[in-house]
C-alpha cells in the first residue's frame, strides 16, 4: 500500500517531525523523490493529486480555501461578505464568503467540512483567481463554544445551589413592633426657590437633519453604470412606440392560468407571451437580432433573449436561451428559475454570457412609458409598462379596455425606422390575438 513506500515515510517524516514547528505549507502532489527544498515548502506523494496544506506549530494540518474560477473574462472580484468566523463549524460545499463581480456575485464555498482556522481577507478587498481567502481544518472537529464547554470545571457545572438562610421569627416580630411603636418623621417643607433671571437657552437644531452619506459604488453598479454610458456614446440610438389592447391575452390566462398551474407546475404570466411574440418578430424582421461587428453585419439564427431582473445590488439581465424552441410552459419555467437564482445571488458567468435581444418590463413598478437603453452589444430593447384601463374606439364605439404601452429602442445604424416600427407591430399583433401563435400566421 502506499503507506509503505518512500514517499509516505517523506511525508510522515516532514509532518511529524520539524515539519510540526515550522509554519509554512505542504505541497502534496505528483512526487519522484523525497526533496525538501526549505523548510517553508514541501514536496511528497500523496496519490499522485496536488493539494495544498498549511502546517502550523502543533503538526496540524490546515486546507486553503481559495477563490473559485469565476469565468474567461473575469480575473478578480471584491469581498461582499464573510458568512463564517474562525472557530466554526462548516459543512461540505457550505457557502464561506462572496465575492462581487463584474457580472455576478460568485459564493466561496468550503471544499470538505470542517473548522475554520483563519480569515486572510476583510470585507471590500480586492480578491484574484486562486488568491487563498481562509484555512480550515477539515474532518469533525469541534467548535469554539464546544471546546469552552469542554474547558469548563466539572465542579462549576454540578455546583449545587445554596439555599438562603432565614431569618429567626423573633427577630421579625421585634422588628414590626419598632415600626409600629415609632411613627415616621414628618416631612420637612422646603422653601419655593426663587426666580431664575437667567434666559433660557435657545433650542439647538436635530444632529439628523440634511446629514449624508458617503458609500463607495460596488463593483456590480460601476460596471452596469460604464456600459449603459457606453451604450448611449456607441449606439445611433432611437426609441419606437405603440400600444397593446391586453384584453384577449389576459383572458386567455384567468380562462387557464388554474389548469397550467396543475399541468406545468407554474404560473402562467404574461412574459412568456411577450417572449413567444417577439421570437415571432425576430423571424421577420432578422436585423433585430444582428450586430455590428466592426465593418460586418453578424445575423444570429437563434434567439437567446434576455430578460433584465432589478436586484438589491444592481440591474442583472440573465439569458433564455433558444427560445424559439419553447413552449410558454419552459418560457415561464426558465423565467421563474433566472429570477429567482438573480435573487439570491446565485446566478452563474453561463446564466448572463450571450443574449441577442433584450426585454425589460418596467411595468412591474408601475412604469407607464420609457425609453429603454440597448444591452450591448445587443441592437435592440423591448421595453413593456403597466397594464391600465383606457378608453378606446373599437368598431366606431368607446369600450374601456385594459392597454400597455411598449417601446422598441434600437441601433439606428443596423435597423432601418421601417424595420423597427414593423418589428414592434408585428409583436402587437401577435400578443392581442395569440391564436396567430397556433396557426403561424
Amino acid at each position: 500500500g502506499r503507506r509503505g513506500t518512500e514517499a509516505w515515510k517523506h511525508a510522515r517524516r516532514c509532518l511529524g517531525g520539524e515539519a510540526g514547528r515550522w509554519r509554512g505549507c505542504v505541497s502534496v502532489g505528483a512526487w519522484n523523490g523525497p526533496s525538501c527544498t526549505n523548510r517553508n515548502v514541501t514536496d511528497v506523494a500523496w496519490n499522485g493529486l496536488w493539494m495544498t496544506r498549511h502546517v502550523s506549530g502543533s503538526s496540524v494540518l490546515h486546507d486553503a480555501i481559495q477563490v473559485p474560477n469565476m469565468g474567461e473574462s473575469i480575473t478578480e472580484g471584491t469581498i461582499a461578505s464573510i458568512d463564517k468566523e474562525v472557530g466554526d463549524a462548516v459543512d461540505e460545499d457550505e457557502v464561506i464568503a462572496q465575492i462581487e463581480t463584474d457580472k455576478v456575485t460568485i459564493d466561496v464555498r468550503a471544499p470538505a467540512a470542517g473548522v475554520i482556522d483563519n480569515i486572510l481577507v476583510s470585507v471590500e478587498d480586492n480578491v484574484t483567481v486562486g488568491q487563498t481567502i481562509a484555512e480550515f481544518t477539515p474532518g469533525t472537529a469541534e467548535t469554539k463554544e464546544e471546546a469552552k464547554q469542554k474547558e469548563t470545571p466539572a465542579d462549576e457545572k454540578h455546583e449545587a445551589p445554596v439555599a438562603p438562610i432565614p431569618e429567626p421569627k423573633a427577630e421579625k416580630k421585634e422588628a414590626k413592633a419598632d415600626d409600629q411603636a415609632t411613627p415616621p418623621p414628618e416631612p420637612t417643607p422646603t422653601p419655593p426657590s426663587p426666580p431664575t433671571t437667567e434666559p433660557e437657552a435657545e433650542p439647538t437644531m436635530s444632529k439628523g437633519e440634511r446629514t449624508e452619506k458617503r458609500v463607495a459604488m460596488s463593483r456590480l453598479r460601476r460596471r452596469v453604470a460604464e456600459r449603459l454610458k457606453e451604450a448611449q456614446d456607441t449606439y445611433a440610438m432611437l426609441t419606437t412606440f405603440n400600444e397593446i389592447d391586453m384584453t384577449n391575452l389576459m383572458n386567455l390566462r384567468a380562462a387557464y392560468k388554474d389548469e397550467f398551474v396543475e399541468v406545468h407546475g407554474v404560473k402562467l404570466g404574461f412574459m412568456s407571451a411577450f417572449v413567444r411574440a417577439a421570437s415571432c418578430a425576430l423571424n421577420e424582421i432578422p436585423a433585430v437580432n444582428g450586430v455590428i461587428d466592426g465593418d460586418e453585419i453578424v445575423y444570429r439564427h437563434y434567439h437567446d433573449v434576455s430578460i433584465a431582473v432589478s436586484t438589491p445590488r444592481g440591474l442583472v439581465v440573465p439569458v433564455l436561451r433558444n427560445v424559439e424552441k419553447m413552449s410558454f410552459a419552459d418560457i415561464e419555467k426558465g423565467i421563474n428559475t433566472l429570477g429567482m437564482k438573480a435573487r439570491d445571488g446565485s446566478l452563474s458567468i453561463d446564466d448572463m454570457t450571450g443574449g441577442t435581444f433584450t426585454i425589460s418590463n418596467g411595468g412591474v413598478y408601475g412604469s407607464l412609458l420609457s425609453t429603454p437603453i440597448i444591452n450591448m452589444p445587443q441592437s435592440a430593447v423591448l421595453g413593456m409598462h403597466s397594464i391600465q384601463k383606457r378608453p378606446m374606439v373599437i368598431n366606431d364605439e368607446i369600450k374601456i379596455r385594459p392597454m400597455m404601452y411598449v417601446a422598441l429602442s434600437y441601433d439606428h445604424r443596423l435597423i432601418d425606422g421601417r424595420e423597427a416600427v414593423t418589428f414592434l407591430k408585428r409583436i402587437k399583433e401577435v400578443v392581442e390575438d395569440p391564436r396567430r401563435l397556433l396557426l403561424d400566421v
